[in-house]
């Protein structure tokens, strides 16, 4: 099998710190896989909080993102207790969603690099829906405010 290699994007806007919790640990002793894609929730959710919205929902109670893919790479183990910092770059916003890109790091040590495909979904009718123009004015409003500049912008 042909192995997805992701690289480390150029900013990340958001920053999320985590300690790891003994739920978080598989039976070898270390960071499971299935926490890790928790935590990369929990950091979007963090995200969501940052643009001013409840959670990963669009502010109007029906609409939200839905994962529709994501690739990891894992580049070193992670135990309990650890400290993590879990960055995210919101990329270029498409009609129906983005791409997030997650660099999970210990220290200047990277554990993982992940990238997920969301989709911009209504829970109340289950359809994929266009990306609502108030997610687009706040990740705007976001990085003017904290003066990130991107190539894509």
């Amino acid at each position: 099998m042909a192995h997805i290699k992701l690289t480390e994007q150029p900013e990340y806007e958001f920053h999320y710190k985590v300690t790891i919790r003994s739920t978080d640990i598989n039976y070898r002793g270390h960071l499971g896989y299935d926490a890790l894609v928790a935590l990369f929730s929990e950091a979007g959710i963090d995200m969501f909080r940052s643009l001013g919205f409840r959670d990963s929902g669009h502010g109007d109670d029906k609409t939200g993102v839905a994962m529709a893919d994501l690739t990891v790479n894992y580049k070193a183990e992670a135990f309990m207790f650890d400290e993590l910092i879990i960055d995210t770059h919101v990329g270029e916003l498409k009609e129906k969603g983005f791409t997030s890109f997650h660099r999970i790091r210990k220290g200047t040590d990277i554990v993982a690099l992940a990238e997920a495909g969301l989709v911009s979904f209504d829970f109340v009718h289950h359809k994929v829906v266009p990306l609502p123009e108030t997610f687009r004015q706040s990740l705007q409003e976001y990085k003017r405010r904290n003066q990130i500049i991107s190539i894509q912008d």
